[in-house]
C-alpha cells in the first residue's frame, strides 16, 4: 500500500481524494494539510517517513513557489505528483523542471487521479494528456545541446532498454554508451534540468521531443 500526503489549501479537495483513497484501498492517506511547511514539520514531529507519493496543489495560498514546493519534496524522498486545474503552462513547466513526476487535471475522475498516484508510486512514468500540453513545443526549457549520438543513446534508454542493450543496437561498446549517458545528465543538470534517474531522463527526452508516449518498454 503506497503512503500519500495531501497537500492542498482547498479542504474540500483533500477530504474527497481522502474518501477516494480509502475506497481504492491501493493507498493509504498519511498526511493531508494545506501547506509544505506543515508536511514538514509534521514529518520531522512525528519522526514519519517521507510519503511515497505527494499530490501537490500547484499554487498554494501560504505565498510559496511552486518550484520551492517540489524542490523540498523532492529533496525529502517524496515523489511529487501536481494535481492541478492545469490552466497555467507555464507554472506547470515549472513543476515538472523542478522535479515533479507528472500532473493530472483537477477535472479527471477520481479513479483517474488514483491510477495516476498508483503509477508513480511504482516508479512508473506518468504519461498523460495534462503532461503533453505542458510540455509540447515549449521552448522555454533550456537547450542541453546534446551531441547527435547523445541524443540516440538517450533515446533508447530513456524508453526503457537496458544499457548493454543500447551499446549492442547501436554497435558500440558498453562503456562508451554509458559515457554517453554520464555526458547527457551532466549536460541537463548544468542547464538547471534534473536528471538523476531514468524517469528523469524519460522526461528531459519527452520534453525536447526526443522520445515521444508511444512505444515505451516500461521504464523504472
Amino acid at each position: 500500500m503506497s503512503r500519500v500526503a495531501l497537500i492542498d489549501d482547498h479542504e474540500s479537495v483533500r477530504l474527497g481524494l481522502e474518501l477516494a483513497c480509502e475506497r481504492g484501498g491501493a493507498q493509504s492517506v498519511v498526511f493531508s494539510g494545506s501547506t509544505v511547511g506543515s508536511y514538514l514539520e509534521w514529518r520531522k514531529s512525528a519522526r514519519a517517513a517521507s510519503a511515497d507519493v505527494v499530490v501537490l496543489d500547484l499554487t498554494l495560498g501560504d505565498g510559496t513557489t511552486v518550484t520551492e514546493n517540489v524542490t523540498a519534496l523532492v529533496s525529502d524522498g517524496a515523489s511529487v505528483v501536481i494535481h492541478s486545474v492545469a490552466d497555467r503552462p507555464a507554472a506547470v513547466r515549472e513543476a515538472l523542471a523542478a522535479g515533479a513526476a507528472g500532473i493530472v487535471s483537477k477535472s479527471s475522475s477520481l479513479d483517474d487521479v488514483l491510477d495516476a498516484i498508483s503509477t508513480v508510486a511504482r516508479g512508473d512514468a506518468l504519461n498523460n494528456v495534462e503532461w503533453a500540453s505542458a510540455v509540447e513545443g515549449d521552448r522555454e526549457f533550456a537547450d542541453a545541446q546534446l551531441a547527435a549520438r547523445e541524443r540516440e543513446v538517450l533515446r533508447l534508454y530513456a524508453t526503457g532498454l537496458p544499457l548493454k542493450v543500447v551499446a549492442e543496437r547501436l554497435g558500440v561498446a558498453y562503456s562508451t554508451a554509458k559515457e554517453n549517458i554520464n555526458r547527457v545528465r551532466v549536460k541537463y543538470v548544468e542547464v538547471g534540468r534534473p536528471a538523476r534517474t531514468k524517469i528523469d531522463l524519460l522526461h528531459r527526452a519527452m520534453e525536447d521531443g526526443i522520445v515521444t508516449g508511444e512505444g515505451l518498454t516500461g521504464v523504472g
